[in-house]
This record gives structure tokens, C-alpha cells and sequence, in this order.
């Protein structure tokens, strides 16, 4: 086996439930897309855990700057936009 080649994860094999509606939703991606139910729930779940991951870094990040005293006055902060659109406040 070659260091470019990448063997496919094991699944582990987890009972969950779905909406029967979004089971056909699902499913009529899936013939839309020439894929399978599998390929996209799974697509979906990593999309969602990533947007999260995200989200938490995210979250983090502001909350450490407000702890560290990193913050700017919410006027301050619509006045800038204002400005910068040419609204009047």
C-alpha cells in the first residue's frame, strides 16, 4: 500500500432516527445527486459537527478577548456602521 492511497474509515454501526419526511428528502437528493443515502447523511453530519466546530471556536475566541478586556462599546460599534453606510443615527 502507497502513502497516497487512503483506506476508508470503518462505520461504526449506530441506530438513529429520522423524520419520514426528511427520509424522502434524503432520499430525493440522493437520486438528484447519483449518490446514496449514506453519502449524504453522512456529508451532512460532517458539514454540521464542522459549522460547529466553528462556531465554538468562534465563540471562544470572543468570549477570551471580552475576559482580557478586548471589547469595544456597542454605540461605538453601531456608530461605525452607520458611518460607514451613511445612515443617520
Amino acid at each position: 500500500m502507497t502513502r497516497d492511497h487512503v483506506m476508508p474509515q470503518r462505520a461504526a454501526s449506530e441506530p438513529i432516527t429520522i423524520r419520514t419526511t426528511k427520509v424522502a428528502e434524503i432520499d430525493a437528493l440522493a437520486v438528484a445527486m447519483d449518490r446514496s443515502r449514506d453519502d449524504i447523511v453522512n456529508q451532512a453530519i460532517e458539514q454540521y459537527l464542522e459549522a460547529n466546530a466553528w462556531q465554538m471556536e468562534r465563540i471562544e475566541e470572543g468570549l477570551a478577548a471580552a475576559r482580557g478586556g478586548k471589547v469595544v462599546p456597542a454605540e461605538d460599534v453601531f456608530a461605525g456602521i452607520a458611518t460607514k453606510h451613511g445612515w443617520t443615527r
